[in-house]
């Protein structure tokens, strides 16, 4: 079984979010269980030069982007056993950011066809090409317009996955000829609701079409969660479904994470203890023994903050401590920063992205809190798991699939169902209260550490799915 991995980030190439830790670790898993599963990507400028004194170059093809034809320049890397495949074309890739440009259209349309005029470059013909997100949604298009003919491209088959459909590569009709290269009788692919929709092209073309958990396949399909793509959806729910994303259990491991202060394990928590007295005296707060709840998150309104404002007051009535890290919209960093000035002893604010902070929160808080309004699949509650951080979450999407509520003496953690600030805050008391119970909640914490969130599992499902394209 032969897969090529088609994404516009990877780890530890060119990182923006959560598809890049799904393009650097699961391919690594698929390898461990015997499948050649190589990754392709654009070689942008912000990818190291350290990383780029390891490629080797493979050699060029010329790519046509409509009436254009466009150099591509194939490098290869490896890292964890992993080949990479980087394409090289300086006019599209050589900018600061990997998308938000005003030709983001053109770029990933030129990267989409460059995915397939590079394959006879490569010792390695895929069985499936694996697509990710809107940037890659025209490679199952394209492949089935202009290759099918070939020999060589005849028996490839093609996955599509949605990481979040809220982002569909949206642009004006006019593209369709002078940048897609489609005639008025292709068009239809494309379109929708009276532009071009470059997801809904994948999801018409692919042979199958995954999510990133069960609940988020099913919450698709309703009008309410879909953005507008349930009716294309729904008729092909057929070839639709979920599949957790897992966590790198090596990068987030208590027990050897150079980013903690102490190590520990479910059979040895005392350095769990420690790391939440040293994450209190480095963010300023009183060392007390208090649930210390965390959240690692975007401060967006998906993440379910607006619930967190407006309750933040009676959520202090509570004896308990807050850590907050991120970045966001204006009006969550401005609340965040009050709040913190006002509750100087119990909330403590971190803005950016702080990598090394981020693990100390995972190891050092006792709590970990994410009241999304919707979450596709949501990695940072297993990393919580993992690191015997107990969730507090909406049961959405892949929280709904990994985080189950202990009240029934099986959970591991403590969930809320509706989009309401008051259902939010009953689910931290119930935590607040089970935290008093020490020896109920050392039981519940070795529960939590011993669920596996790895990608061995994930990619058990993902095989599974390879294999039924090859019948």
């Amino acid at each position: 079984m032969k897969v090529l991995f088609a994404a516009s980030e990877a780890y530890p190439y060119a990182m923006s979010g959560g598809l890049a830790d799904v393009a650097g670790a699961l391919p690594k898993a698929l390898r461990r269980r015997m499948v050649g599963c190589r990754v392709i990507l654009p070689l942008y400028s912000s990818v190291k030069e350290e990383l780029r004194a390891e490629m080797r170059f493979l050699g060029s093809v010329t790519v046509p982007v409509a009436w254009r034809w466009q150099y591509c320049g194939v490098f290869e890397a490896r890292t964890d056993r992993v080949i990479y495949y980087l394409l090289d074309n300086q006019y599209y890739f050589k900018r600061d950011g990997l998308y938000g440009h005003y030709d983001d259209a053109e770029r990933f349309a030129f990267f989409s066809r460059a995915v397939l005029e590079v394959l006879p470059l490569l010792d390695f013909a895929p069985d499936v090409i694996h697509c990710n997100d809107w940037q890659t949604a025209l490679i199952p298009v394209y492949l089935d317009l202009f290759y099918r003919h070939d020999p060589r491209y005849s028996a490839i088959r093609t996955v599509f996955t949605i990481h979040n459909i809220q982002y569909q590569g949206k642009y004006g009709n006019e593209l369709i000829g002078d940048v897609l290269g489609l005639s008025d009788a292709q068009a239809d692919l494309v379109s929708y609701d009276g532009c071009v929709n470059l997801m809904k092209g994948g999801i018409q073309c692919a042979d199958r079409v995954t999510t990133v958990s069960p609940t988020y396949a099913a919450e698709i399909l309703n009008p309410g969660d879909s953005f507008g793509l349930d009716r294309i959806l729904r008729p092909l729910s057929g070839k639709l479904c979920g599949i957790v994303n897992g966590i790198d259990t090596e990068v987030y491991n208590p027990a050897d994470d150079p980013a903690i202060f102490a190590p520990f394990s479910a059979d040895d928590l005392s350095g769990k203890a420690e790391n939440k007295v040293r994450l209190q005296e480095l963010l300023g707060l009183p060392q007390r023994d208090v649930p210390l709840v965390g959240m690692v998150t975007r401060l967006v309104s998906q993440k379910g903050l607006d619930l967190v404002r407006h309750v933040f007051d009676e959520l202090m009535q509570l004896d308990l401590q807050i850590a907050i890290l991120g970045s966001g919209q204006w009006e969550f960093e401005t609340f965040f920063h009050e709040a913190a000035q006002r509750y100087a002893d119990r909330v403590a604010l971190r803005l950016g992205f702080l990598p090394e902070l981020a693990h100390r929160i995972y190891a050092g808080a006792d709590l970990f809190l994410m009241p999304s309004r919707n979450e596709p699949c949501g990695l940072a509650q297993m990393v919580a798991l993992r690191y015997g951080t107990i969730p507090i979450v909406r049961r959405t999407g892949g929280l709904n699939d990994t985080i189950s509520d202990s009240g029934d003496g099986k959970g591991n953690g403590f969930t809320f169902d509706a989009y309401n600030a008051h259902d939010m805050l009953h689910a931290v008391r119930r935590a607040v209260g089970g935290y008093a119970d020490r020896e109920g909640w050392q039981i519940l914490v070795k529960r939590a550490m011993a669920c596996d969130n790895s990608w061995a599992r994930s990619a058990g499902a993902y095989i599974r799915l390879y294999q039924s394209l090859r019948g």
